[in-house]
């Protein structure tokens, strides 16, 4: 779907763009110009939340901000005009775009001429043409003063800081050729949002290029005194906190819109629950040996720089009792009535963020090693708090690990999620009185919930699955002769 329009020579329309994975609308989080603001190729002009994740959105053309088409917390369907770029600013009185009610472009408006050439659609808008961008001339000294003023505050949001004191103090920001840094969309937010001048950092990434480590960096001597704008992961909740909310007279309800991902998770849960026939087995098991290796794990120099808990040695049991029983790695094809065989395994991590429940999984986790495996877990768990996971990660999954264990829980009866066939639920592990070696002991003891989709995994089948998984958690061992 084409996601930029020409209105006239002058006025160009940018359209909420095709994320992909089947989603057909996204809400407007948040604006980062107003009208009358600079924008260039490739600016992140707004951040949006589709059912997946939040998505930031790049320009992909020059020009000054004539209209935002919607206000923050509106929903908009693919396709409709979000924003209106003046691409020829100061060549006189041309018609307006069309009014603010939004409307779908006509059917017989030729794609072709609203792609810009040379260039390919990508999640969102599209990847700058090589060589392709060109700067309008900047304003000599005979502009007024006040318009060199607003120029310079301009110039110094592009960069990603306050604006100076000084207009001249955003070009002696430039590099010496002239050019903007380089750094990605993501990156130039993450610096403003620290107060960072992106042309003051010293770039690490291939090209030249600035990386978040290098915004960090660079942010890190002056943390105290440039703390003033909150960080990147700090605004992504107030965002889903603002959404309207209804009180009634009474004060004694509260109605929050269901949009989003909770609109997912809801729309998901109902699909899976009534669609897919679910069975749960549960399993009590003891995992001291487990604890015991985790502790190892922690002080091998192997696994230094990576987080290691419980969680890595369930990930790496499961994965080992799904190469014993491949068969539980599939998925139900209604539409042609076959059961889909995956060789490979996604594994999916249900994570509580902000936003609500997301599973991002790990791709190809079957041919992880250990740190390998250890390393994917903690990116992430970290990008999922951050707020930062993408439609991408989440899609694929084949089978998941929901650990209800972290809030004091002894288990569940996990529901899938889509197109999955099995989920796996981990309990608390608390120290128990427990018969070991024909004494009672106390050890370290945990319950395990397993289920799956009956319609191509029969009881016997999840039985040896579930029963795998805590052989190995009881005897971890077994990760070795079993793999």
């Amino acid at each position: 779907m084409t996601t930029m329009t020409e209105t006239s020579a002058r006025f160009r329309e940018f359209k909420m763009p095709d994320v992909g994975e089947g989603l057909t609308e996204a809400e407007i989080l948040k604006w980062f110009v107003q009208p009358g603001d600079t924008v260039t190729d490739g600016q992140v002009v707004c951040e949006v939340e589709t059912a997946k994740a939040a998505v930031e959105l790049p320009i992909p053309f020059d020009g000054v901000v004539h209209e935002l088409r919607f206000p923050e917390g509106t929903t908009v369907d693919v396709g409709q005009v979000i924003i209106a770029i003046d691409v020829a600013p100061g060549s006189g009185d041309a018609p307006a775009p069309a009014a603010a009610a939004p409307a779908q472009e006509p059917a017989a408006e030729p794609e072709a001429e609203a792609e810009p050439k040379g260039r390919t659609p990508v999640l969102v808008g599209y990847g700058v043409a090589e060589s392709s961008t060109k700067r309008r001339p900047r304003k000599g000294a005979s502009a007024t003063p006040e318009a060199a003023a607003v120029a310079a505050a301009v110039q110094a949001e592009l960069n990603g800081h306050a604006a100076p004191a000084a207009p001249a103090a955003p070009a002696a920001a430039m590099p010496a050729q002239g050019g903007r840094p380089l750094a990605k969309p993501p990156v130039r937010k993450l610096a403003k949002d620290l107060g960072i001048d992106l042309a003051t950092v010293v770039p690490t990434g291939k090209d030249g290029i600035i990386t978040r480590e290098d915004v960090h960096a660079a942010a890190a001597p002056a943390a105290a005194p440039a703390a003033a704008p909150a960080p990147a992961p700090a605004a992504v909740a107030p965002a889903v906190a603002e959404a309207p909310a209804v009180v009634s007279d009474s004060a004694r309800e509260t109605r929050i819109p269901v949009k989003g991902v909770r609109k997912a998770i809801a729309q998901a849960m109902v699909g899976s629950a009534f669609t897919a026939p679910h069975v749960t087995e549960f399993i009590t098991v003891d995992v001291t040996r487990t604890m015991k290796l985790v502790a190892e794990l922690k002080e091998d120099k192997d696994m230094a720089g990576v987080r290691v808990n419980p969680l890595l040695v369930i990930a790496k049991a499961l994965l080992v009792a799904i190469k014993r029983n491949p068969e539980v790695n599939a998925a139900w094809d209604e539409a042609n009535q076959e059961i889909v065989q995956k060789h490979y395994v996604n594994l999916g991590i249900a994570a509580a963020t902000p936003r609500g429940l997301i599973v991002p999984n790990i791709k190809d986790a079957h041919d992880k090693t250990l740190p390998q495996l250890a390393a994917a877990l903690g990116e992430l768990v970290t990008t999922a708090r951050d707020g930062k996971t993408s439609p991408a990660a989440m899609a694929g999954g084949t089978v998941t690990i929901t650990n209800v264990g972290v809030f004091g829980v002894d288990t569940g009866t996990p529901i899938l999620n889509s197109g999955e066939s099995a989920i796996l639920a981990v309990g608390a592990i608390k120290l128990q009185p427990w018969v070991h070696k024909g004494k009672v002991k106390p050890r370290q003891v945990t319950t395990l919930a397993l289920s799956f989709d009956h319609r191509l995994v029969d009881g016997e089948l999840g039985s040896k699955v579930l029963a795998d998984v805590a052989a190995i958690l009881e005897q971890p061992k077994r990760l070795i002769t079993w793999a």
